[in-house]
């Protein structure tokens, strides 16, 4: 059974800095794209950046910049580094795995607060 499990959310001034950690089970860590979603309330889930099992990387252009996405296949997680938060980045993440960089991800995390105060 795949579970993702998130940690490191939170509450975090604007300009400050969050890492995101999410921690994969029951599949071959290395072998598949892992990506980090976001849902701001009265908002549709967006993808803000993925990583594919060869390091390829992609973000959303509103973090571009700011945000970073690795893994460590060793130990079957994947990370999000965000600095230079917004208030506007306050959302629900959520950490998602899929065979492939562009989608569809078929595995979710139950997902992380973060909340950036102004």
């Amino acid at each position: 059974q795949v579970q993702l499990v998130e940690s490191g959310g939170g509450l975090a001034q604007a300009g400050g800095s969050l890492r995101l950690s999410c921690k994969a089970y029951g599949l071959t860590f290395g072998s598949v794209a892992m990506g980090w979603y976001r849902q701001a309330p009265g908002n549709e889930r967006d993808l803000v950046a993925r990583i594919s099992s060869s390091d390829t990387t992609r973000y959303t252009d509103t973090v571009k910049g700011r945000f970073t996405i690795s893994r460590d296949n060793a130990e079957n997680t994947v990370f999000l580094q965000m600095n230079s938060l917004k208030p506007e980045d306050t959302a629900v993440y959520y950490c998602a795995a899929g065979l492939r960089i562009e989608g569809p991800y078929t595995y979710y995390g139950q997902g992380i607060q973060v909340t950036v105060s102004s």
